[in-house]
């Protein structure tokens, strides 16, 4: 019996001259394309989560509305001035404090109303912030903007 011998050839892989730059720069362009992809993404996932939370929040916020205008004088909601997104914008929450429109109280020594209370103890106070969701103006993975110390 003759025994037959096969050689089997493993394949030959061409050496790559390619510069490590060019690895590099390959890279770049494609996180560009899926960074845009998935800045859509978050986007589309801001709308429809903000959406459905306004939906079920809605009649909870309406009685905070009430028990605030019920308590004290003064608006409702409060406008604090962030940074977000590289551009400035206007925060919303429920108004916790004693409203002062004369600005005759310091800062550190309002007082929080007793739904202020509540509402900062629960984070009711933060409802607000679903409407700058929907605007664009803040991400769910990135919620609070920096506060605007220019202000």
């Amino acid at each position: 019996m003759s025994r037959k011998f096969y050689y089997v050839h493993a394949p030959v892989t061409q050496p790559r001259y390619a510069s490590p730059m060019r690895d590099v720069r390959d890279q770049q362009l494609f996180r560009r394309v899926h960074e845009h992809d998935a800045l859509h993404m978050r986007r589309l996932a801001d709308v429809v989560i903000a959406s459905i939370l306004l939906a079920i929040t809605a009649p909870l916020m309406l009685l905070v509305a009430l028990a605030i205008r019920a308590e004290s004088p003064g608006p409702i909601l409060e406008r604090e001035t962030c940074i977000g997104r590289g551009r400035r914008f206007q925060m919303l929450k429920f108004r916790t404090i004693v409203h002062d429109p004369e600005h005759t109280i310091p800062v550190w020594a309002r007082k929080a109303t007793q739904v202020g209370r509540v509402l900062r103890h629960t984070r009711i106070e933060m409802l607000p912030q679903l409407i700058n969701l929907l605007r664009g103006e803040m991400s769910i993975t990135d919620p609070r903007g920096s506060p605007s110390i220019l202000d």
